[in-house]
């Protein structure tokens, strides 16, 4: 029996009679589907394969940037010579495939069978190569495998703790999401502040080029072609590119035609707990994030899912891929909510999407001339792409928030807490320099600190003090003393004035 839908304010939907046609920026009502049709929700519904396919490419050239820096940066730093990178770099592929295999049609209990995509790169790659550099390759790689197995032994004890992450608690964590993921864009665009080429005017101008590309193609195109504007735009930024010689086209050209993965590049792995240590204090990170964006996504295409029985299969399929890539020398594996803005502003939900995705990725890392391809396009160009669909998450943030009561004081107050303490390590990058290693690992983590403040304060204000106050309004009813009456719709027990509503 198909589940009932659930709608975001302003979702796109997509028309029964045309179901790739985008739909216009008033919400549409759609008729409830039965149970004698059982028609499938949109995220379970295939298409054309030809259609299928274009979409993913479409995910897969978004996305192919983080793959490549990240191994690009692995090299860089750990001085591997230049067949290990490739080696590396076809590995990270062929796992990206897997892991978005995995997490969109969800085998067995794996994966929530929602349009994800998994990447390396972020803090679990500085933390890698932190690991590497003080230990050796191998200890790092040991460290990877134990924490994918770190993932299976504390998911039980952390399915638990969902029921104390509402709406509030999830749309707080997901604005973080958001706003972190568009400095990463933009940092693409301008490069880093006090490096070399910081804000060139050239790669401003690709940036805004290629974001102004993309608004053209969503305003003057329709059918599918506007939900491939951003793949477009991509493309028209990279042709402007090419126009203006900041492409070289020569490397594309270099080297074999296959490549294939090594299996333990670097040795046998060792296996250290205290070295691992950082990597599993992350992993909590990781699983509150997980969880963050396995609720958004759901909520982008429209899907009722129960996050306590979901969410555990998004870890489940992170642990997995983690713990293969462990044996591929690459760092840990993470679902990434980057594609979630390509859904949303597609409107096109279908899970299959992302599975044509991963397998693009699988036959990227088996062939080296499309790696090498991807590898040319300008990072700004990705960037200025990056920076619309990242900012749609914050968007969806933003709404998921819209239903959460922020007209009670106290929910505003709880959300603000946790924006301003989630959002520092974000804004002031290095402001907990001078806190011990492993304490610094969290608390730069601006989502994990924005998930645990809201999950927190959550608690005291809704749950603690309601508790409290209903006790102590017991004890006075008993001593035969009046208690304060109960406005309507307030926790029971709970005294309120007019300045908590």
């Amino acid at each position: 029996m198909s589940r009932p839908r659930q709608h975001l304010p302003g979702t796109e939907r997509l028309s029964p009679t045309t179901p790739e046609a985008p739909a216009s920026d008033a919400p549409v009502s759609e008729p409830p589907v039965s149970e004698a049709s059982q028609e499938p929700h949109p995220v379970d519904q295939s298409r054309p394969i030809g259609r299928i396919l274009l979409f993913g490419i479409q995910h897969v050239l978004v996305m192919a940037a983080t793959p490549i820096s990240a191994i690009f940066l692995m090299s860089a730093t750990l001085r591997l010579d230049p067949g290990l990178t490739v080696n590396l770099l076809s590995a990270a592929f062929v796992l990206s495939g897997a892991g978005s295999l995995i997490q969109s049609l969800g085998p067995w209990k794996f994966g929530p069978r929602l349009p994800f995509v998994m990447l390396p790169g972020g803090a679990p790659l500085i933390l890698f190569l932190a690991i590497a550099d003080q230990h050796g390759l191998r200890t790092a790689t040991g460290a990877v495998i134990l924490t994918a197995g770190f993932y299976f032994l504390v998911l039980p004890v952390f399915a638990r703790l969902l029921a104390f992450f509402p709406a509030l608690v999830i749309g707080t964590m997901i604005v973080i999401v958001g706003v972190n993921l568009v400095k990463v864009g933009a940092l693409l665009v301008t490069g880093r502040p006090g490096t070399p080429g910081f804000a060139d005017p050239l790669n401003l101008g690709l940036g805004l080029a290629t974001i102004g590309f993309t608004v053209a193609f969503y305003l003057l195109f329709s059918g599918v072609l506007r939900q491939l504007a951003v793949m477009l735009g991509l493309l028209a930024g990279t042709a402007l590119a090419v126009v203006l010689g900041t492409v070289d086209l020569g490397r594309a050209a270099d080297g074999g035609l296959l490549t294939l993965p090594e299996l333990m590049p670097f040795g046998s792995p060792q296996f250290n707990l205290v070295a691992a240590l950082p990597l599993m204090l992350y992993s909590l990170a990781s699983m509150a994030e997980a969880t963050g964006q396995t609720v958004i996504n759901a909520e982008a295409v429209g899907k009722e899912i129960d996050p306590r029985a979901d969410v555990p299969k998004t870890v489940r399929g992170d642990a997995l891929t983690s713990l293969f890539g462990g044996f591929l020398g690459l760092p840990l594996m993470v679902t990434s909510g980057e594609n979630i803005g390509i859904v949303r502003v597609t409107g096109v939900r279908s899970r299959y999407v992302t599975a044509a995705a991963g397998v693009v990725l699988i036959a990227i890392g088996f062939l080296a001339p499309v790696t090498r391809a991807i590898s040319v396009i300008p990072s700004a160009v990705v960037g200025g792409t990056a920076m619309v669909v990242f900012a749609v998450i914050t968007v969806l943030g933003v709404q998921m928030l819209g239903r959460s009561d922020l007209g009670s004081h106290t929910n505003t107050f709880i959300c603000a807490v946790a924006l301003a303490l989630g959002l520092l390590p974000i804004l002031v990058p290095g402001v907990y320099g001078g806190f011990p290693p492993n304490l610094r690992i969290l608390l730069e983590s601006g989502v994990a600190v924005g998930a645990f403040v809201a999950a927190v304060l959550n608690i005291l204000f809704h749950h603690i003090r309601p508790n409290l106050a209903a006790r102590l309004a017991a004890a006075r009813l008993a001593a035969g003393r009046p208690t304060t009456a109960t406005p309507a719709g307030a926790h029971p027990g709970t005294p309120r004035t007019e300045s908590d509503r």
